[in-house]
């Protein structure tokens, strides 16, 4: 062999993770499709790897959500630059939450004609018993220093970060110690991420493949038009609503941002879990040119309390419900829906199945039956995977619209001294 093709079989790239991910997900719906009547079999012998893949992802999550928090608040020095920058991010978070919703509700409208008529009779759905609004804020302050990360409680990992981030802007000089331990804990945290995303093709392939297996007929069946309306739904909200914001708040070319997150969100609709794909969105959200100390604070803030892809399942499947009923909805009851399904959006943020606890809180607010919630329980994963996918690239165009509003307000300044 000759020193040149030695040197090009040097150079030669792996093939990127983005592309490696895409395969795994063809190559689990086939397998899927193909392995239809062998359900039980994927279930017991390719989810648990998946579930593996998983549990390794959900270990790492809690130390990069507090030790990223915390490296994005010291690295400002500005508490006044921090609460700005939450301001914003907060108030972006509710108007393209309430407005998924609303394209959820116009849709679902326009398509109920559409909607399958189901046997009503033998739903039963137990709702998760829910909380005050006293509590629920009451619930955000952790009151042990270990139980948030063991509890996997996001909230109360999100408090604790600016709280010990606080603390260490308010000593000065005399915390830069521990600004650089804070550095090296996310770089080891970052770097244990790196490692276990490796495995994401795999990962992909034994999470996604069961699924298929288990669902591809019923997909093609009687819920396929309410999938459908969802699915419509969610590429509206993210072609026109995300596209729209990068490009007059963020600087950015749609084209570009969709392009350089489609490994997160290939990593998201396969894994279905906005916290696990937090790490693959930050590193798309920096190579997008959002800034590292913002992407630190803004999307593990986004992956706890931003739900658009949530919000718009919120929409169609309460007018589903209601039609399967025989309950026309009014324009008010449509107005309560959009308002509980956004502020439920940050009231439910860290409950296992938060959709569901969200789509009982939404139902209970205009006097839907809850029992319609079992209707699509049996395809929660599919809408799942679609609504986590909008979820996660609202949180890094909240990242890269802020990023870009921050440049052009230090901008400003720098001009007017």
């Amino acid at each position: 062999m000759s020193e040149k093709e030695s040197n090009e079989i040097r150079e030669k790239k792996p093939m990127p993770l983005a592309m490696q991910i895409f395969v795994a997900l063809v190559l689990a719906i086939i397998a899927g499709m193909i392995f239809r009547s062998q359900a039980d079999f994927a279930a017991t012998y390719i989810q648990p790897i998946g579930t593996i893949f998983l549990n390794l992802i959900k270990f790492i999550v809690g130390p990069i959500v507090l030790f990223s928090i915390m490296a994005g608040v010291v690295s400002m020095k500005d508490i006044k630059k921090l609460g700005a920058i939450g301001g914003t991010t907060v108030i972006y978070y509710l108007f393209t939450t309430a407005f998924a919703t609303a394209i959820g509700l116009i849709f679902a409208s326009l398509f109920k004609d559409s909607f399958p008529v189901i046997n009503t009779s033998g739903a039963k759905y137990v709702p998760a018993e829910s909380q005050s609004v006293m509590d629920t804020i009451v619930n955000i302050f952790p009151n042990n220093f270990l139980q948030p990360i063991v509890n996997a409680n996001m909230l109360q990992v999100i408090v604790m970060a600016l709280l010990l981030g606080f603390a260490v802007i308010l000593l000065g000089k005399s915390g830069e110690p521990a600004v650089r331990g804070i550095d090296v804990l996310n770089d080891i945290s970052m770097k244990c991420m790196e490692m276990i995303l490796r495995l994401s093709p795999i990962g992909v392939f034994c999470l996604l493949m069961p699924v298929i297996a288990a669902n591809g007929s019923m997909i093609l069946g009687s819920l396929a038009m309410v999938l459908l309306t969802a699915y419509i739904c969610y590429a509206v909200h993210a072609l026109f609503t995300y596209s729209i914001a990068v490009r007059t708040m963020g600087g950015l070319s749609p084209l570009k941002f969709f392009r350089g997150m489609l490994p997160a969100m290939m990593f998201a609709f396969s894994c279905a879990s906005s916290v696990g794909t937090l790490p693959i969105n930050m590193e798309c959200a920096e190579k997008l040119g959002a800034d590292k100390e913002i992407t630190a604070f803004v999307l593990p803030l986004g992956a706890t309390v931003n739900m658009d892809g949530t919000a718009i399942y919120q929409g169609v499947c309460a007018v589903f419900i209601a039609s399967c009923y025989g309950i026309d909805l009014t324009f008010s009851q449509m107005l309560m829906i959009v308002l509980t399904a956004t502020l439920a959006s940050i009231g439910t943020a860290g409950v296992p199945g938060a959709g569901m606890v969200m789509l009982a809180m939404v139902l209970q607010s205009v006097g839907l039956p809850l029992d319609g919630i079992a209707l699509v329980a049996g395809v929660d994963r599919i809408f799942d995977m679609g609504r986590t996918t909008i979820n996660i690239t609202g949180d890094a165009s909240c990242a890269v619209i802020v990023s870009n509003l921050q440049r052009r307000k230090e901008e400003r300044r720098r001009k007017a001294q």
